[in-house]
């Protein structure tokens, strides 16, 4: 079974699509699928997207 996708507008500046249209292209993904990749990726590195998210590296100085 598919997974549910929501779905909404997206309002940009012109040269900021063109910079990901152009990314996309480079990376074979259309800009939708481009935009939820750097997304993801985003809130991957940011700790609020938990799912397959990788662990925290130490701060400096600190010890395990």
């Amino acid at each position: 079974m598919p997974k549910e996708r929501k779905s909404f507008p997206l309002r940009m500046d012109p040269e900021i699509y063109q910079a990901i249209e152009s990314w996309a292209a480079d990376e074979f993904r259309s800009v939708n699928a481009h935009i939820e990749f750097l997304l993801r990726e985003s809130l991957r590195k940011s700790g609020r997207l938990k799912r397959g998210a990788p662990p925290e590296p130490p701060q400096e100085g600190q010890t395990d």
